[in-house]
């Protein structure tokens, strides 16, 4: 007598454990990022990346352990950030600008950041990751390029961030959400700058 197992949809050979364990992150990144975490379930998951939800407990434990590992942001970017420092102080505001539209421009990182911001509200260590960022990451860049009040800077620079993904990619606010990116640098550009290097006050 057989017995029907659930199947991914695909044919051609078994997948092995690393293609499943991708695919199970690959899966629980875009569930977290289109859901948040309290929507966000292993079933779902599971049936995403077209597997057993056994598999999702196998390879990642729970779902507060998932949420930690696939959300991390890519090792280069805190020191992307840093490097911005580097060159002229009057381009910083553009260059954090490039930075920031082409890690959201992309849907591997896009999916990561907006799933951090997505499940803050409900998650500790969804908003706990995007404290991290804001004060580690932004943080160095700004204690490079500033002498005063850098933790204002940093968190003035992290709330437009946090701003722009909400508009762009959560609420789709227009004309935000449809401006090419291109423009998007140029509309950010200032706005870094100033909160990065000039006054804050008259």
């Amino acid at each position: 007598m057989s017995v029907s197992r659930p199947t991914s949809g695909r044919s051609g050979r078994r997948r092995g454990p690393t293609q499943s364990r991708d695919a199970i992150a690959d899966s629980a990144r875009a569930a977290f990022a289109e859901l948040g975490y309290d929507r966000t379930t292993i079933r779902g998951i599971a049936a995403g990346a077209g597997v057993d939800p056994a598999l999702v407990a196998h390879f990642f434990g729970s779902k507060e352990e998932l949420f930690r590992e696939v959300m991390a942001l890519p090792p280069g970017v805190g020191d992307a950030m840093a490097g911005l420092a580097d060159g002229p102080r009057e381009q910083v505001g553009r260059r954090l600008a490039e930075i920031v539209v082409a890690l959201l421009e992309d849907p591997a990182s896009r999916s990561i950041v907006v799933g951090r911001i997505r499940s803050a509200s409900s998650h500790p260590d969804a908003a706990e990751f995007v404290r991290e960022t804001v004060t580690r990451d932004l943080g160095r860049l700004v204690a490079a390029v500033a002498d005063d009040r850098p933790e204002t800077r940093a968190g003035l620079v992290g709330s437009q961030v946090v701003g722009i993904v909400l508009a762009r990619y959560v609420v789709r606010v227009d004309p935000v959400a449809s401006m090419p990116a291109a423009e998007l640098v140029e509309v950010l550009a200032p706005t870094f700058q100033h909160y990065l290097v000039e006054p804050l006050t008259a």
